[in-house]
């Protein structure tokens, strides 16, 4: 055994040897027997019982479970930050790969394998003798004590060999892994694994697979300050440095912190922008600088017995309802439909529209400008004046529902954003460009719940879009069988499916 807690043997070790050991003390422990402590690293009897209160079959009878279709697993691999490091990955351990046989695997932050990368026949087999594939769950809850799971549940590099692995089919395997960190939140993000048989184990290996999570990691670092660099080029001049700051979506600040500000760390920045407080406990408003809530400006808010013109928080509420609601200053105003389509089109692009842009939005090819430029006079009674007029935009602080639906999605937290949103974005409206915003947020969100594997967000999805058919059926294939829902659900699901014939 190596001296090395995270490798599993040495090039001291006789792998047959070292492998008959841990087959005899894997006995032991599933026969409840503890047998000698000594033969079995901590960190692989910590695993082992971590899969048995999992509930993990060691024998094997249920393999890792398949938790991601083909095209679903190929849609998140795309999305993932670490398909951008898929060549830098091959780069590094293909060499060694091809030499000892190795599958190079990358999965994300649940254990989800994303690729398996390798030699038809490598694949094939790992495929059939422990499901190892594409879409499936080697989570320690997922398939027992393995290099990927078990580095996710340590967050540390570690090498498994051969019977150290919980489950019995994947024992003829060997397996070295190590976590990789998002370089702007310092979370784990997925893994980097090398798999082969177990006579192919090296101590290399680990090593290999270690540098590389190294190499990703301090890619990635290179890249967010670049996009760092773009942000505050593109943005920076939003900035007051006395009152303001940019930063990321996770509350890193890009350039300085207002000194009064007391910050150390990172701001807490609501989902699509809005109201916090700052740590000084001043009160402060977030606004995203774009639709894609890749930063945001805070400003602090000043006293109102400090000035008279100080900038507004503006709440706005256009999900599920024809009439959007405006708050300003404890104030409601319930807009008429026009004014409110132009407020949702410029909080959709805070960069600002030209005139010409707004009017086609609105109208398509038959709208007037002038009769643009009348309405967004008719706005500016409302707000005062936070709408820029060179270029069509809202200059006070904005919080509204879109938003923070959008910024809950791009999070990953489809449950919360089901339960934010309150329905179709101005229902009734017909301007080409709410249509256009308005289909691009349900197709968004109905993406998000139909993959999520939540069937509380499913829940949540269907109480503002109840003529989901689709919906509705994955629904009822994820309830309980005594779930109380389970009626409801296959009841509409009759009722939908007979409006169709």
């Amino acid at each position: 055994m190596s001296q090395n807690s995270w490798l599993a043997v040495d090039a001291g070790t006789t792998p047959l040897v070292r492998a008959q050991e841990l087959r005899f003390a894997w006995e032991r422990f599933i026969a409840d027997d503890d047998g000698d402590p000594t033969l079995v690293r901590e960190a692989i009897t910590d695993s082992w019982k971590r899969s048995s209160a999992a509930g993990v079959d060691p024998m094997g009878s249920r393999l890792a479970p398949v938790v991601a279709d083909e095209d679903e697993t190929h849609d998140r691999y795309e999305e993932h930050l670490l398909h951008t490091a898929a060549p830098l990955i091959h780069d590094c351990l293909s060499a060694i790969a091809d030499e000892a046989g190795y599958l190079i695997v990358i999965s994300d932050a649940d254990g989800t394998l994303m690729s398996v990368e390798g030699s038809a026949n490598m694949r094939m087999r790992a495929a059939g003798d422990m499901n190892f594939a594409e879409g499936t769950d080697w989570s320690e809850g997922g398939a027992g004590t393995n290099a990927i799971g078990t580095a996710l549940a340590l967050d540390h590099a570690v090498q498994v060999f051969g019977p150290e692995h919980f489950s019995d089919p994947v024992q003829r395997w060997t397996c070295s892994a190590c976590p990789i960190h998002d370089p702007d939140t310092g979370e784990v993000i997925g893994v980097i694994d090398l798999t082969g048989e177990l006579s192919t184990v090296h101590p290399h290996s680990l090593a290999v697979a270690t540098a590389t999570a190294r190499a990703v990691e301090a890619s990635l670092q290179l890249a967010l300050q670049e996009r760092d660099a773009r942000l505050h080029a593109r943005y920076g001049a939003r900035v007051s440095p006395d009152r303001s700051a940019l930063v990321t979506r996770s509350g890193r600040a890009i350039g300085p912190v207002p000194r009064g500000w007391n910050v150390q760390g990172r701001l807490v920045i609501p989902p699509g922008g809005g109201e916090l407080t700052l740590p000084s406990g001043a009160l402060a408003v977030a606004e995203p600088v774009s639709p894609t809530h890749e930063a945001f400006v805070v400003h602090a808010l000043e006293s109102k017995r400090v000035t008279s013109i100080a900038r507004p928080l503006v709440k706005l509420h256009f999900l599920g309802r024809d009439r959007a609601e405006l708050e300003v200053e404890e104030r409601t105003t319930t807009l008429r439909p026009r004014l409110a389509e132009i407020l949702a089109l410029l909080c959709s692009s805070p960069d600002g529209m030209s005139a010409e842009r707004l009017c086609a939005d609105l109208h398509g090819d038959g709208g007037s400008v002038s009769s643009v430029r009348v309405e967004v006079s008719r706005l500016r009674k409302l707000l005062g004046p936070w709408i820029d007029t060179d270029r069509y935009r809202l200059t006070c602080d904005v919080e509204s529902d879109v938003r923070r639906v959008e910024a809950l999605l791009a999070a990953g937290q489809t449950r919360a954003a089901a339960e934010a949103y309150a329905g179709p974005l101005l229902p009734s409206s017909e301007a080409p460009g709410i249509v256009r915003e308005r289909e691009r947020l349900d197709r968004w969100l109905h993406q998000a719940v139909m993959t999520a594997e939540d069937v509380e967000a499913l829940w949540a999805y269907v109480q503002t879009t109840p003529d989901d058919l689709g919906a509705w059926k994955r629904l009822l294939t994820q309830l309980e069988f005594r779930d109380p829902r389970r009626p409801q659900a296959a009841a509409r699901v009759g009722e939908l499916r007979a409006a169709l014939m």
